[in-house]
């Protein structure tokens, strides 16, 4: 929500807005110019013309119901990234992996060219000191989640698709619903759309656009148009060649991980239909300054480095901790802290985690993060454990519920050389602090 409200207070809009504690956010929110309420109150949206909310809002908020009783327009965050994908040259990244990481790039990329874009990304990108920017450019480039349906409402000029995944089955059902979302968002595309030309599960995409000149693949795979070639790991990240037609290109990165040149090359794949040259994207990448929270290197303490990474699905692990092995520091061991996250997430797929700690020499599971959903009666991050040791019988794996007992178990592991990745998108977010201060 926070980059929705910088970006329409950055056109001119009067925003305001309303969270139930402080947070560094709200101090972000505050410098673009929205006026922000601790606490959700009726007074918070008298004489408003719009209210907007997210789909964590329970519908008897006391905003909502004001808003509703007095006559505002009330609308789910989705309709107003509608309005503004109509009202730009919109290029919304969507996939099940890497779209967060995707956008920024593709951000980077567009800025560093002098197309001057404005953003909206669901987490704090450095450059833009936050997930927004505001550009006096034509394009806008926009995260687009299809988690709670805001992209199948979206109809933006142009489309990426990183990949497709299993997830969210409490709102998909399937796999099948899953792929559905994201052959429907191609086929209304009119503009670019691109598409990942090795992930098998992306075959529906790939075959909705057959044969559309505005289509463009990315991939290792002898068929993509954005092909990438000879990546090798590096003490600061990756370099990679890619090649289009007869172009061919050296990128260097300062992100780890085959995940993340297969990100890069979905933003350059996007951004050169955009008339961007791999020179000009691969000069713009190159001081690229990240993502929050997407392999964030927390700091060494007694020798051993603390990794902090958004992963919280089995492939986005199994990226992440091969990324991990690829790391200078790394003399010791590879320690991942894992908290599950949703309860119908792991009531559904606690088992697809079972092979993608393979990776790691020692694996501490702790107990599932709500992010808002109901409990389930029996489903704990000790599903995720159970599942991993029926794979992998003599694997080091921790079932360490709360977060004092976590901290325990790795202070008793760890040891110089090693690094400790903490994955998932709850407050594990503070464990590298947890730990650090626990260890001096």
């Amino acid at each position: 929500m926070s980059p929705i409200a910088m970006v329409l207070s950055g056109l001119g809009h009067e925003v305001s807005g309303s969270d139930l504690k402080m947070s560094p956010t709200i101090d972000a929110v505050r410098s673009a110019g929205v006026e922000v309420s601790i606490g959700h109150s009726a007074a918070n949206v008298r004489g408003v013309d719009i209210v907007t909310y997210s789909t964590a809002i329970p519908p008897d908020n006391p905003e909502l119901v004001a808003a509703r009783r007095d006559g505002a327009a009330v609308c789910h965050r989705s309709a107003v990234l509608a309005a503004l994908c109509d009202a730009t040259d919109s290029v919304a990244v969507a996939g099940t992996h890497g779209k967060t990481t995707t956008s920024a790039l593709l951000a980077r990329i567009l800025v560093a060219s002098g197309r001057d874009p404005s953003c909206i990304i669901g987490a704090d990108v450095p450059e833009f000191g936050g997930g927004a920017r505001v550009g006096s450019g034509r394009h806008l480039v926009l995260e687009a989640d299809e988690s709670d349906g805001t992209l199948d409402v979206l109809a933006p000029a142009h489309l990426v698709v990183t990949n497709v995944d299993v997830d969210h089955l409490d709102y998909f059902g399937s796999l099948s619903g899953v792929q559905a979302t994201f052959v429907d968002a191609a086929r209304r595309t009119a503009g670019i759309i691109v598409v990942n030309a090795d992930d098998d599960t992306s075959a529906p995409v790939r075959e909705a656009v057959k044969g559309n000149d505005n289509a463009v693949s990315f991939g290792f795979d002898e068929s993509a148009d954005m092909r990438l070639h000879d990546f090798v790991a590096t003490d600061t990240g990756a370099t990679f060649v890619l090649t289009s037609g007869a172009d061919r290109q050296r990128f260097e990165i300062p992100l780890r991980g085959v995940h993340n040149a297969l990100n890069c090359a979905a933003a350059v794949a996007m951004a050169g239909r955009l008339g961007v040259s791999l020179a000009d994207s691969a000069d713009a990448v190159r001081s690229f300054a990240g993502v929050g929270r997407r392999f964030t290197e927390r700091g060494v303490h007694d020798g051993v480095t603390f990794v902090d990474d958004y992963a919280h699905l089995p492939a986005e692990i199994e990226a992440t901790l091969d990324a991990a092995r690829s790391h200078p520091n790394l003399t010791g061991r590879v320690i991942a802290v894992f908290q599950p996250n949703r309860y119908h997430r792991i009531a559904a797929m606690a088992d697809a985690y079972a092979h993608c700690f393979e990776r790691a020499d020692c694996v501490v599971i702790t107990d599932v993060y709500a992010s808002g959903t109901e409990v389930i009666e029996g489903v704990t991050g000790e599903l995720v454990v159970s599942a991993v040791r029926a794979a992998h019988p003599d694997s080091k794996v921790v079932w360490a519920r709360q977060r004092d007992d976590v901290v325990r178990e790795v202070l008793s592991y760890m040891r110089q050389g090693d690094v400790c990745v903490s994955m998932g998108c709850g407050d594990i977010e503070t464990f590298p602090d947890d730990l650090m201060g626990s260890a001096s």
